[in-house]
């Protein structure tokens, strides 16, 4: 089969404009009748005009006595009317039919017992007061639901208020997913990838978001690469009762991406590129007549790649086939934290963790990987870059959607810095609070903690930096970057920094000098990290250069992302902390202890969000699961730190 070639990329509305011209949504999809009882959420493909009245009877809106309105004229404050039961008034409560002969009701409130079936009553009614008159809701045969119309709970109850028991509905959208690839391995046997394998997950995440939509999904196991076994899946799948056939994965111009081939031979591709990133891999297709000139879509096979293909193209489709109104998320203004630069010519769909910082919303980006699905469970938002635009400026204000409720913003702690897993404890002890607290962390290096603290950007920065002539830690930092700011320094942990190599340390890599050996392949961290500028004192102190160490300009972002990659092989060794090498089982060479400490600009002292940290990290039973990591002690945390304390020691 030939290499794949793109068709010409473009805009997600013109490929949206193709695919609804290309699709005959009355003949895909059907209408069938629906008890109305099970219909909220469906769309009526009819009007519906009401059977019943309601109420079906004059009925009283109050607990009183039901009379006729003209006989109570003569009553006053000064000349109370009297009235007997039977003749003047009847008892009724509220709901009960009006008596015949009545038309107004008072409430018992502004009755006076008198005894022996007599009350009196000091103020008239009005003919019609505190009645629910025939039809005061609903007349029988008016217009009650228009066609095209989602139905709510509230609809069920009015429907069925009017005697209507079934209705017709379009049909409910049906989507059959197929993953495709050698190297993934279905879920459902719980496996253990080997190098080069991955678990299908995309079809589950399109199902949940399927479900969320109200569109039933079933999913096949996945295909392997071979034309053969995924022509007989799609023709499967088009023969099936689905109105849609997703194929995940296989959408780009690989060697071994098939469906754009495959589609053609079922019907005719529409759109094979659109000018977004990620999702550029994206395909529409519709399938001959033979096959009911079904939607055929094609996912890219990176998670966030393939997200962005299903919320901005599926959803709509799937929105217009049903005659749904498309689901539009709330939208903040909110001030980004860092520069993002963006290529020209493609839409960019901007992951951002965003939280409420001393009254303005601000929003970090994440990684941009379209393979990193952890970027969707951490962020809050979303922006669009334009395809005009090169980038967005850091403190430039974007309009984000949100991938949470508003309210949910409140309760985010935005904490930007070094990375550390005492940080991933303090999260999970967050969201256990009776009123939970979810703490966004985003890992830029110390450095980058001190400018977002300066910048008014989040409400604690993680900060490790030593300064070997003050032999102190942070201080000489804030002061010279920072000068004037009220800030509190408090203690999380003193860790142990160290090199992370293989276990049983093949290498034998246990100082420094073991770096600038020929056979020593080292990860740094990036630049700003607070580990970065440890390793170059320790360098300088060795008397190495930066260039003397193989590796030094590789990067990443995480102690864990370091500890990977050494247990991949993918490097000899790292610097990092001890607790990151004994959460994968390597082997540590100590290097240096050092203070990690938490930066709070001094005005957020109060804020219960910082209050709630506090206490925590300051209780024996926190205290104790940092110890449990390995590689920390906690003589100093909770503590506030002041110039020249150094370890504490």
């Amino acid at each position: 089969m030939k290499r794949n070639i793109y068709l010409d990329t473009i805009p997600i509305d013109e490929a949206l404009d193709r695919a609804r011209s290309a699709l005959d949504r009355e003949a895909l999809v059907g209408v069938e009748s629906v008890p109305v009882h099970e219909a909220a959420g469906r769309v009526t493909s009819h009007a519906v005009y009401a059977e019943l009245s309601s109420p079906t009877y004059h009925s009283a809106a109050m607990d009183g006595i039901a009379v006729r309105a003209e006989a109570t004229f003569g009553a006053r404050d000064e000349r109370p009317l009297e009235l007997v039961q039977g003749e003047g008034y009847l008892p009724v409560n509220t709901g009960n039919p009006l008596p015949s002969g009545m038309d107004a009701v008072i409430m018992i409130e502004n009755v006076v017992p008198r005894g022996e079936g007599r009350v009196s009553i000091e103020a008239p009614a009005f003919p019609w007061q505190h009645v629910r008159r025939i039809g005061e809701d609903i007349v029988a045969t008016e217009l009650l639901i228009p066609q095209n119309h989602l139905l709510s709970a509230y609809d069920v109850g009015a429907l069925l208020s009017a005697g209507i028991w079934e209705l017709d509905c379009y049909e409910r959208l049906r989507l059959h997913i197929i993953p495709t690839g050698d190297e993934v391995l279905d879920f459902t046997s719980r496996p253990k990838p080997a190098p080069g394998q991955v678990v299908e997950s995309n079809s589950q995440i399109f199902i949940s978001l399927a479900r969320a939509w109200g569109i039933e999904a079933v999913r096949v196991p996945p295909v392997p690469d071979q034309p053969e076994a995924l022509e007989a899946a799609v023709r499967q799948a088009l023969e099936s009762d689905a109105h849609v056939v997703v194929i995940g994965a296989g959408s780009s111009a690989g060697a071994k991406d098939y469906s754009r081939a495959i589609m053609e031979r079922f019907g005719q591709v529409l759109v094979h590129g659109i000018k977004a990133m990620p999702g550029k891999p994206s395909l529409l297709a519709v399938a001959k007549p033979e096959f009911g000139g079904k939607l055929m879509v094609g996912a890219p096979g990176y998670p966030v790649s393939a997200v962005v293909c299903f919320e901005e193209l599926l959803a709509p489709l799937a929105a217009w086939m049903t005659r749904k109104i498309g689901v539009r998320r709330p939208r903040i203004e909110a001030e980004l934290t860092r520069r993002v630069p963006s290529k020209l010519g493609m839409e960019e769909f901007m992951r951002l963790s965003i939280g409420k910082v001393g009254g303005k919303y601000v929003a970090t980006p994440l990684a941009r990987g379209a393979g990193m699905i952890t970027t969707l469970t951490r962020a809050q938002g979303m922006t669009r870059i334009p395809a005009n635009s090169e980038g967005v400026e850091a403190g430039q204000t974007v309009s984000a959607e949100l991938l949470v409720p508003a309210s949910a913003l409140d309760s985010i702690l935005v904490a930007v810095g070094s990375h550390d897993n005492t940080l991933d404890l303090l999260a999970d002890a967050l969201m256990g609070l009776d009123e939970p607290i979810r703490l966004a962390s985003t890992h830029v290096g110390s450095m980058g903690g001190l400018m977002a603290v300066k910048n008014g950007s989040c409400h604690l920065a993680g900060t490790h930096l030593f300064e070997p002539d003050a032999e102190d830690y942070n201080f000489p930092f804030t002061d010279k970057y920072l000068p004037g700011m009220a800030l509190t320094l408090v203690n999380l942990a003193i860790r142990h920094q160290g090199l992370i190599v293989a276990p049983g340390n093949p290498k034998g890599i246990t100082r420094v000098q073991d770096l600038a050996r020929q056979d020593v392949r080292f990860l740094n961290r990036q630049r700003g990290a607070g580990t970065r500028i440890l390793l170059d004192h320790h360098l300088k102190e060795a008397g190495l250069r930066p260039e003397d160490v193989t590796g030094y300009d590789k990067e990443e972002f995480t102690h864990m992302a370091v500890a990977v990659n050494v247990l991949s092989g993918a490097a000899d060794c790292g610097l990092g902390i001890m607790a990151a090498a004994k959460a994968l089982k390597l082997d540590f060479a100590p290097l240096a202890r050092e203070r990690y400490d938490l930066l709070i600009p001094s005005a957020f002292l109060d804020d219960p969000k910082i209050q709630a940290v506090l206490d925590l990290i300051r209780s024996p039973d926190f205290k104790a699961r940092i110890q449990k990591l390995g590689g920390y002690e906690t003589t100093l945390t909770g503590l506030i730190m002041e110039p020249g304390m150094g370890l504490g020691i």
